[in-house]
Formats: structure tokens, C-alpha cells, sequence
């Protein structure tokens, strides 16, 4: 999941904090980089955007990496129809994890071989990844009553998730400046 790289309009939080040009900057060189070291034969990456109209017209991204509008809604809402709308073994990650490399990705999709879905906790409450064998047959109340942008977040998701679920590496994601490496 990405958000255009718009001053004022992501990373706010980090903003605060840093500035809300320099908030932009940083997400637009951490998604490229992202994207750059996910990269894998094994997978095919898609990316999921917000704000839908300018996020499918954006030059910044690969031009060969499919788009998918994130529509309305809350990000439960988002995530679910996005999850949903794949034919297979999905994992979804946010844009903003400076930590997540390839062998996470692989490691997510290898819990999927065993287990209805897998989740990477953030060190914050949250989590940087969510991953579903059959998401397409995921339950109706996935992600519903999370209290996103919380220490709860990963709490209140795990009892919505297809089970068994399977917990992965813990990783940081960026949401203020007190989370930006020194």
C-alpha cells in the first residue's frame, strides 16, 4: 500500500516532527528503495494507491509495476477489498518499514504454506504486514473494530484474520520523527 509522495498529504505524523517537505522527501526515497530491494522473480509486486486517480497517473513509481486503487474507506476497508480482490497467496505490506527485505516477503509467503494467514508485528502495536493463503475467501469481519494508528492495532486485527495465523519478525515501521534511524 502507497500513498503519492505529496507534501502535506503523507508521512503528517512524521511531519510534525521533521517538516512536511523533508516528511515527503524521506517517503519518496524510502518507497524507491523499497521497491527497488523487493523486487523478486517469486512474486509479482502490485502496487496498492492512494489517492486513486493521481496515484495511477504517478511517473515516480515503475511504470512496469501494476496499479490497483485503494478506494474508499477506512484502512480496514481498504485492506480487506484489496486482499479480496487477489486470486491467491497475498501478502500486503505498508511503505513506510525501512527494515523489510526480500526474506521477510519470502518468509511471509512460506507461513502461508501452513497457515490460513500470517502477520508482521511493528514495534509500535501495529504491524507491517498482513498475509492471507485465501483472501478471497477471507471472513467478513476482517479488520473490523480496529483501532488504527494504535498500540492495539495488531491486537484488535489478529481475532478477524482467517486462523491459524502466524506471527513474523517484528520489524520498525516510521511514523514520527523519535522513529527515524540516527
Amino acid at each position: 500500500m502507497i500513498k503519492v509522495p505529496r507534501t502535506g498529504r503523507v508521512k503528517t505524523r512524521l511531519g510534525r516532527g521533521i517538516g512536511m517537505t523533508s516528511a515527503a522527501w524521506w517517503f519518496r526515497h524510502q518507497t524507491t528503495r523499497l521497491i527497488r530491494r523487493l523486487r523478486d522473480p517469486r512474486w509479482q509486486i502490485v502496487l496498492a494507491v492512494t489517492p486513486d486517480r493521481e496515484g495511477l497517473q504517478f511517473r515516480g513509481w515503475p511504470s512496469d509495476l501494476a496499479r490497483l486503487p485503494q478506494g474508499s474507506g477506512d484502512l480496514g476497508a481498504r485492506m480487506a477489498r484489496l486482499l479480496r480482490a487477489t486470486p491467491g497467496p497475498t501478502v500486503l505490506i505498508g511503505s513506510d518499514i525501512p527494515g523489510v527485505r526480500r526474506g521477510h516477503i519470502a518468509r511471509a509467503f512460506q507461513a502461508l504454506s501452513s497457515s490460513s494467514s500470517a502477520i508482521g508485528p511493528a514495534t509500535d502495536g501495529g504491524y507491517w504486514c498482513v498475509a492471507i493463503r485465501h483472501p478471497s475467501q477471507a471472513p467478513v469481519r476482517l479488520f473490523h473494530g480496529v483501532r488504527w494508528s494504535t498500540e492495539f492495532a495488531l491486537e484488535d486485527t489478529l481475532p478477524t484474520l482467517p486462523q491459524p495465523v502466524v506471527r513474523l519478525a517484528q520489524l520498525a515501521d516510521v511514523d514520527t520523527a523519535g522513529d527515524l534511524s540516527p
